[in-house]
């Protein structure tokens, strides 16, 4: 097996990215990454391109909503654009996999809604292939608080997706939800194309669950790859088929350039990527 490429997720600059894209892209190429996972891309494609080929970097994957019918903003919520407005946007970037980041947890509680969810990532496959594209998924852990007979709620919904259907896997969230990473990564084998690249100490309990406190991206106690305790050298040991190791941070400890550069030589120097 080939080993998969380095990327970032560039949520993980949110600020940075949104002050100054040239430079921050330029940062992300001094470090030595090649490839980006990008987001909030549907907007400006263009000004993306642009931006990417200034810098020498490929955003071969990205996040976009595609499973949900609105969006919330400061301002109220939105309508979710047409299918077929993200993907030309991506396709104007130069993506391959459009991943949706996020569906509430409580379309992940019945067994029913689950099946929706499935259902409407099966009706987009064909439309994304129409423009040279896949369609993917990404979790957090409000997917590992249901479960029907004894498989959670993320696992029946990839045996019910088409097998075209990209799955990313979160380690970090993954482990946020209560599950074993590296036995999870094993069994969804070469359904996973891609991993997040996640590390720091766990939520003592799913924050997802019902009745849990509430928290945010600030309150999580995140650490550089390979330094909490989400097992990263097990579950890239276990992958199979992965094409991206996607760095992320949902709330960097320090610098955020810093924090990306040191994720990047644990799995540059561990030998996880190519």
């Amino acid at each position: 097996m080939a080993l998969p490429v380095a990327s970032i997720q560039l949520y993980t600059l949110a600020a940075e990215f949104s002050a100054d894209m040239g430079g921050s892209l330029d940062k992300l190429a001094a470090i030595g990454l090649r490839n980006v996972e990008a987001f909030d891309f549907v907007r400006r494609p263009d000004e993306m391109r642009t931006a990417l080929d200034a810098a020498g970097l490929a955003s071969p994957t990205g996040h976009a909503p595609l499973l949900t019918d609105t969006l919330w903003t400061p301002d109220g919520s939105i309508p979710t654009p047409a299918p077929e407005v993200v993907f030309e946007a991506a396709a104007k970037i130069g993506m391959k996999t459009v991943i949706d980041p996020f569906v509430t947890p409580e379309r992940w509680s019945t067994l029913d809604s689950v099946t929706d969810i499935a259902d409407r990532m099966n009706a987009l496959v064909d439309t994304a292939a129409g423009f040279g594209l896949s369609v993917g998924y990404h979790n957090h852990a409000q997917e590992f608080v249901a479960s029907f007979d004894g498989e959670s709620a993320f696992e029946r919904f990839v045996s019910l997706t088409d097998s075209r259907v990209a799955i990313e896997l979160d380690l970090f969230w993954a482990r946020a939800g209560g599950q074993d990473v590296a036995a999870l990564v094993e069994r969804l084998g070469d359904r996973l194309a891609a991993i997040h690249v996640k590390d720091g100490i766990a939520p003592a309990s799913n924050p997802f669950a019902p009745g849990a406190p509430e928290f945010s991206s600030t309150s999580l106690d995140q650490r550089h790859a390979g330094e909490g305790d989400v097992p990263l050298v097990e579950s890239l040991k276990a992958a199979s088929a992965v094409e991206y190791a996607v760095i992320e941070y949902d709330n960097p400890p320090g610098e955020v350039f810093t924090d990306i550069a040191a994720s990047f030589a644990f799995l540059r120097d561990g030998g996880f990527v190519r």
